[in-house]
């Protein structure tokens, strides 16, 4: 029998999820996206959790959905109704995590496949073990990218090389990734959890109320005009300009030392 399928452990305001099949290489199944969606709510909810780390355990981050058995999809029916699925409880993950007013790191630590790869994606950085790989599988199965892969991808690696991934199947290197835009940093597997602990305490540290308004102004700007773009730019500075972070960031570099944001 299965353990926990999401460890959570919250340490000096980060919350680490580690995703935690790796017999599976760490598919989803319901338990684990259950318990991914429980997670991401006391994420939004509680004050004590300032930015969230999410990685997985042993050699692979995500291998996507478990197809073998125990998916949220019922892959041996006749004609499964797939966007039920979606519906039902993929997609409400990703909307929570990009919704979510607290910045989300992934330490990608091996294969991310299919939506494991768009699971990493729906983060708002992202470092990458030099074993990782991410890995667009959908097409062999005679799919699409889902988990808001058809949005990421043309987002990150533009048009040409989106339609490129999503058709061929194309699994990416980590360095390769890097290059292309999918992941912000490369390191050594057995420095990978190390420095992504530590870009999480740093995010922790800082300007909550600054990231919450930048991932809703990055995630408009993919519908906006320029002109709607830069009166969501007034409405953001007019209301963090209000806030005692602002005040306390000027103060503390006037006076040249470092600030004490408090997420007000």
């Amino acid at each position: 029998m299965e353990g926990n399928p999401v460890l959570a452990g919250l340490e000096s305001g980060v919350l680490t999820l580690t995703l935690n099949r790796p017999e599976r290489l760490n598919a989803m199944n319901n338990p684990l996206i259950e318990a991914m969606n429980r997670e991401l709510a006391r994420a939004r909810s509680d004050d004590k959790i300032r930015a969230v780390l999410l990685t997985g355990t042993g050699r692979a981050f995500c291998a996507g959905a478990d197809l073998a058995g125990g998916s949220p999809v019922d892959f041996a029916a006749g004609a499964p109704d797939l966007g039920a699925d979606m519906d039902r409880i993929f997609n409400p993950m990703i909307r929570a995590m990009r919704a979510l007013p607290k910045p989300i790191v992934a330490a990608v630590n091996g294969v991310a496949a299919g939506g494991g790869a768009n699971l990493a994606l729906a983060c708002d950085i992202v470092l990458a073990a030099r074993s990782a790989r991410f890995d667009q599988a959908f097409v062999r199965i005679s799919l699409i990218p889902d988990l808001g892969g058809t949005w990421f991808l043309p987002h990150t690696v533009g048009d040409a090389r989106a339609r490129a991934l999503a058709m061929l199947g194309s699994s990416v290197p980590a360095e390769e990734a890097v290059r292309m835009g999918m992941a912000w940093q490369v390191l050594d597997d057995s420095a990978l959890m190390e420095e992504a602990k530590k870009l999480a305490h740093r995010l922790a540290a800082g300007p909550t109320l600054s990231y919450a308004a930048i991932k809703q102004a990055i995630n408009a700007a993919a519908t906006n005009t320029l002109d709607q773009q830069l009166d969501l730019e007034r409405d953001s500075q007019r209301a963090l300009g209000r806030s005692a972070d602002f005040k306390e960031g000027v103060a503390a570099f006037l006076a040249k030392r470092s600030a004490n944001f408090t997420g007000r």
